[in-house]
């Protein structure tokens, strides 16, 4: 007689190929899961996930980490939908490390209630760290001792650490900035994004009893997307697997795409040498695609060394060719794709079933003013972006001091907000004897002896002081209702009240964070305030992305990850965009080039049915028009299943009823007689000489290079370039 859980593990497995089913199947030690796209991972990872609670331990027992609230979010949900989630924890990795600091805090060395600083945060943190270390932000700009403290952290190089391995001059400074930011940090009760990884890790490497806690509530660990992990994440997994060895790590080399911000492909590449005892299964059957996106994108990916080989095959149509389009500008690119989703829609096509992806966010300025002229509605996915408005960012400071009275970032971004007279000389004074008495600002709000020196302002400081204690009772709320309470007592309703009108409204805006926080206690009735502040903190790009809304999506490639439409257009095929090139042109390493064919490759593949690859042969860039040349990776595709053509001019920008660039002028009444070697003279770069020039239908492009060596290409009519004799530079040139 079968038994229900028979009939569970029997369902369990219906529907799978063999790889899949033994991927599901597989129990106790290493198990490493090549996934190719479109393979059916999501499914292969939760069903495994299912198999192992209905077979050989409780679900409580099971630790499932993905990267994204979004990835996290589906799959609890099939989880649920197969019966087994109780008690199973699925949760992103930076979650899993936020909620174990706070659990253990006292072991990890951290506060409780410590915030999470944000990129924002961050930055204003780095300013008044050089402030501290007497450095001028003009030579140490605040964006490259970001990226240079995130490096050391996202390598576990404490500032200490990272002092023994560089002893430069530059080096040494930004040691000495890394220590200061730290101790800043810490006396403001807060963790930066990379702190939550870098801290568990060192954590759990340092104490073997949290560590061995860990891994006996956790039996079996699966780490979706390992490709992507970097020096914390890959030691976070190995230490909670240290003596069962349990680690299921899914994912696929050629969709490595986070090398720039720590990611290391050899954590893949290298598990076998990790687990010499692992059990490697190929997902290389894709379900999404037709044969000739597959073929094309599989063509590509191929030039890469740094992979483990896998034969990518469907047994879908051949569908329609991957098409290859030329504009002549990025105006006319824009709106030839906007013209060719009007009448895909026009044949039957649903426009949340179309994307568009850019390698850059700048490129996506003319395809939405494109889709607007066409009438076509489209959503950006930038879900951090809701977040960073002023007005949450306002009710998030109220609530993170709060929760942090030692946040001192959180605090001076409140302290006049609502205004109330509190203007940047009284802040000032007030950090400062706040520092002089080595105390908090929140604590010299309260002090007489300080509150004495401010002369009329003390009263206003008073007034915000009584504030913050009167908010408090919002601790005791639940999520929404202490944002609710938190925005009318604090004066912000009033504030944002006859601001603006429309979706965009401040007001809307608060709403909608009520409504957010609504929908998640609804999710997690018994979360607490701080739980929710530490969701909306890592809240991510495409976990904005409403698959139920009848719009076109654009996106950056590096935000496609996880996602597929029925109709792709990848725009910008252009060398210097991508594959990107940080000095647009230069030459980039081969490590950095193989990362951009992966990126490339992650795009092609998110489409199920067409494909579309474009790129524009003159493109304004910072403000100027250059000439482009077409991306090495445009050659590397197939001949057969691939179409290209060539779209000449503007006439589709004219069609769409698009105005028309205003001139800069006329041209030189002599342009007819300027050919190849005619001396020029611009009012930036100086002297230069024509290489080469195109005289168009409507406009005449040129190429120049100047007398620093550098080489510029130009739309003549609005360039400011005039001719000049050589007679009258004689040896200047």
């Amino acid at each position: 007689m079968q038994t229900s859980t028979d009939a569970n593990i029997e369902m369990l497995l219906t529907d799978l190929s063999d790889a899949q089913r033994e991927a599901v199947t597989h129990t106790d030690g290493p198990l490493l899961i090549l996934a190719g796209p479109g393979s059916g991972k999501t499914r292969v990872v939760t069903r495994r996930a299912a198999h192992l609670a209905c077979t050989v331990t409780d679900p409580h027992r099971i630790l499932a980490i993905t990267f994204t609230n979004k990835a996290a979010k589906e799959m609890q949900a099939r989880v649920d939908v197969l019966g087994v989630a109780n008690g199973m924890t699925v949760c992103t990795f930076h979650a899993l490390c936020a909620k174990l600091l706070r659990w253990h805090h006292d072991r990890a060395g951290v506060p409780k209630n410590f915030t999470i600083f944000d990129r924002d945060d961050r930055r204003k943190l780095i300013k008044k760290t050089l402030v501290r270390c007497n450095l001028a932000s003009e030579n140490w700009s605040p964006a490259s001792v970001e990226q240079e403290i995130g490096r050391a952290k996202n390598a576990m190089l404490t500032p200490e650490a990272y002092a023994q391995n560089y002893g430069d001059y530059q080096s040494r400074t930004y040691a000495r900035i890394y220590e200061t930011y730290e101790k800043l940090l810490t006396e403001m009760g807060g963790l930066d994004f990379d702190d939550l990884l870098m801290r568990m890790a060192m954590t759990l490497d340092r104490d073997g009893e949290l560590r061995t806690e860990l891994e006996n509530r956790f039996h079996y660990v699966l780490i979706d997307e390992y490709q992507d992990t970097n020096a914390a994440q890959y030691k976070i997994a190995r230490l909670l697997t240290r003596d069962r060895k349990n680690l299921c790590a899914t994912g696929d080399p050629d969709q490595s795409i986070y090398g720039w911000r720590g990611a290391d492909i050899e954590n893949i590449l290298s598990f076998e040498k990790d687990y010499p005892s692992a059990s490697v299964v190929r997902l290389e059957q894709n379900y999404r695609s037709t044969k000739r996106i597959l073929a094309a994108a599989d063509s590509l990916i191929t030039g890469n060394t740094q992979r483990k080989e896998k034969a990518l095959w469907t047994e879908n149509d051949e569908g329609v060719p991957v098409r290859v389009i030329a504009f002549e500008s990025g105006e006319a690119e824009a709106f030839g794709v906007a013209q060719d989703i009007a009448r895909q829609t026009r044949g039957g096509a649903s426009l949340r079933q179309v994307a568009i992806f850019y390698r850059v966010n700048s490129l996506s300025r003319v395809i939405e003013e494109a889709l607007m002229r066409e009438g076509i509605n489209y959503q950006i996915a930038r879900g951090v972006e809701f977040y960073n408005r002023k007005e949450i960012r306002d009710v998030l400071a109220y609530i993170r001091v709060l929760l942090n009275p030692a946040d001192e970032i959180a605090l001076l971004r409140v302290i006049n907000t609502p205004p109330r007279g509190i203007g940047a000389t009284t802040i000032g004074r007030l950090t400062a004897a706040a520092q002089t008495a080595g105390m908090r600002v929140i604590d010299a709000l309260m002090n007489e002896e300080i509150l004495s020196g401010l002369g009329r302002s003390a009263a206003k400081v008073r007034v915000f002081g009584k504030l913050l204690s009167n908010l408090t009772a919002a601790l005791e709320l639940s999520p929404p209702k202490a944002l609710e309470f938190v925005i009318s007592h604090s004066g912000l309703r009033a504030m944002y009240k006859d601001e603006g009108d429309g979706d965009d409204a401040p007001r809307g805006n608060l709403d909608e964070l009520v409504s957010a926080a609504a929908a998640y206690h609804e999710d997690n009735p018994e979360a607490t305030l701080i739980e929710w502040l530490e969701y909306a903190a890592l809240v991510s790009d495409v976990d904005a992305v409403a698959e139920d809304v009848d719009k076109v999506t654009l996106m950056t490639l590096h935000a496609a990850k996880g996602l597929e439409f029925d109709i792709v257009y990848v725009l910008g095929l252009e060398d210097g965009l991508l594959p990107f090139r940080r000095d647009f042109g230069g030459l980039g390493s081969e490590d950095d080039t193989e990362e951009e064919r992966r990126l490339c490759f992650v795009g092609m593949t998110r489409a199920r049915k067409g494909l579309t690859l474009t790129r524009a042969r003159y493109r304004m860039m910072r403000g100027i028009t250059q000439r482009t040349v077409r991306s090495p990776f445009l050659d590397e595709l197939p001949e057969d299943g691939v179409e290209c053509s060539e779209q000449g001019g503007d006439s589709g920008a004219r069609r769409a009823g698009r105005r028309q660039p205003v001139d800069h002028g006329e041209l030189p009444a002599d342009v007819a007689e300027w050919t190849v070697g005619t001396l020029v003279e611009h009012p930036l770069h100086g002297l230069g000489q024509i290489l080469s020039i195109h005289r168009g239908a409507r406009r005449t492009h040129v190429d120049v290079q100047f007398k620093d060596g550098e080489k510029r290409s130009w739309v003549l009519e609005f360039a400011d370039l005039k001719r000049v004799d050589f007679d009258d530079v004689g040896d200047a040139f």
